[in-house]
């Protein structure tokens, strides 16, 4: 390649519309793009527009085409594939084998549609409460949890030809800083990153996984105030030659705020021993960059051509193996098996129905929607919410006084009757309420913020874990889910 298409291929962009971003490709000489939801009119239409892209680049070997599919919270794509719970919900379950399979079911989704590399599993050790980014999108607290249901995930996308890119290296559950908005400072000393953030790594690397996503994370021990992603002792020092992988290092995003405001990223995350340059602001400036520095002398040429020969060659081999896949939805009963076992029941009865006569979820619209069609489907009885006011006051016969009494009804707000049990869909960043039954949708944490006879947790608010809670709810089904992480209020981990 001429030396401005060379720098092109190493990068990965987001683009604009559902229209196939063919001619962004080609003038640039992209290596892939990343799909949104803003790029998804349908499953159907965006397999169309990424067959037409990779068609229409021109080259003899595939685009990244590439997807931020976690489940849960992060569902890029989720109008085109079956929806997902947050990867906690492997922890919860505790079952590595379903998570393989589960994982398979939904990378043969991804595979059919032409997404090719999914920017997951999530690898990060959350510390609980105080992890303000990662949350519920880890398999838990204890790095072994992690480790375990992080690997057999990635193994999953990839049995269904699809390329995980487990993240976010070094760690990113112990962080209480957002790198959307700021760059996060990793305190703990190496030998403390061993034990916790990078055990989960280490297995991807001894696994054989093949990518890995760096984190715009600046780690004191190692490079005080250098984010991950653009430190040479973190890339090439931590990742390529302590743990010894020798595979595709792709970035975070670089048009996030932790690292946008810094001089040449896309460079000196070359330099630093990555591979790809995933969504710079703007790629036509982060490609001219690159070339610029490698006329000047700053980034030698072999080290673009070895980063393209990763990328290229993972790519060629995926092409080689991927079977077709399978059709979008195919996933539903997986996803819901998933969600069946990690339902964790942390306070009331352990077995028998939790609730007698019709309910009333309360929540978020999609929440409620969805487990008003699983108590449907199932038969459950519904009840409802009523607004209720005061008897509109009966006239004296003293004008004045009538019209004020008159006034003073309209202006009385009217009082909330819940006609059957509340079931609290409690999501993200939403407070539990002390009665009724509280269902965390989410983030366990806020269970033990509620002192509500019984409290469960979904681990996420999918079609799959509504008719799971539902099923729980009516006594047909146990919970067998455990608390993969500590929470604070809480006697018992699950059932």
């Amino acid at each position: 390649m001429r030396l401005p298409e060379l720098a092109g291929q190493l990068i990965v962009t987001r683009y604009a519309g559902t229209r196939a971003p063919t001619e962004l490709v080609r003038r640039l000489h992209l290596g892939g793009v990343v799909v949104f939801d803003e790029n998804v009119a349908g499953p159907e239409e965006l397999a169309g527009a990424l067959r037409r892209l990779q068609r229409g680049a021109g080259r003899g070997w595939p685009l990244m085409t590439a997807v931020d599919q976690e489940g849960g919270l992060v569902q890029r794509v989720g109008g085109a594939v079956t929806a997902y719970p947050a990867l906690m919900s492997a922890g919860a379950a505790g079952d590595r084998a379903l998570t393989r399979r589960a994982h398979r079911a939904l990378g043969a989704e991804l595979n059919v549609i032409g997404l090719n590399v999914d920017l997951a599993p999530v690898a990060d050790v959350t510390v609980g409460s105080a992890d303000p980014v990662i949350g519920s999108r880890s398999p838990g607290s204890d790095p072994v949890v992690v480790a375990t249901h992080a690997v057999a995930a990635a193994h999953g996308l990839r049995d269904a030809g699809v390329v995980p890119v487990v993240k976010h290296f070094p760690g990113h559950g112990s962080l209480t800083t957002d790198s959307h908005v700021a760059l996060p400072v990793q305190t703990r000393t190496v030998r403390q990153l061993e034990r916790v953030d990078l055990a989960p790594f280490r297995a991807a690397v001894d696994a054989g996984l093949p990518a890995v996503m760096v984190g715009h994370i600046a780690v004191r021990a190692v490079d005080p105030g250098v984010p991950a992603t653009l430190s040479r002792p973190v890339v090439h020092g931590l990742l390529r030659e302590r743990l010894g992988f020798d595979g595709l290092v792709v970035s975070d995003a670089l048009e996030m705020a932790a690292v946008r405001s810094r001089r040449e990223p896309a460079v000196r995350f070359l330099r630093a021993g990555g591979d790809v340059v995933l969504m710079p602001t703007d790629p036509a400036t982060a490609r001219a960059s690159i070339v610029r520095a490698v006329r000047d002398g700053r980034l030698p040429r072999r080290r673009l051509e070895q980063a393209a020969t990763r990328m290229v060659a993972l790519l060629e081999h995926r092409a080689a193996t991927a079977g077709r896949g399978a059709a979008p939805g195919s996933a539903a009963e997986a996803a819901r098996t998933l969600s069946a076992e990690a339902v964790t029941v942390v306070a009331g009865p352990c077995g028998g129905r939790l609730v007698e006569g019709p309910v009333v979820p309360l929540g978020s619209s999609m929440a409620v929607a969805g487990f008003r069609a699983a108590a449907t489907r199932a038969g459950m009885s519904l009840g409802r919410v009523d607004l209720v006011k005061p008897p509109k006051p009966k006239r004296t016969g003293n004008k004045k006084k009538d019209r004020r009494r008159l006034r003073a009804w309209r202006r009385t707000e009217p009082r909330t009757v819940i006609r059957g049990t509340p079931v609290h869909l409690v999501g993200p960043g939403g407070a539990a309420p002390g009665a009724g039954i509280v269902v965390a949708t989410d983030r366990p944490w806020v269970l033990g913020t509620s002192a509500a006879p019984v409290r469960i947790a979904t681990y996420g608010a999918t079609p799959g874990a509504m008719r799971a809670l539902v099923d729980v709810l009516a006594g047909r089904a146990r919970a067998p889910g455990r608390l993969p992480v500590d929470v604070r209020g809480v006697d018992r981990r699950g059932c």
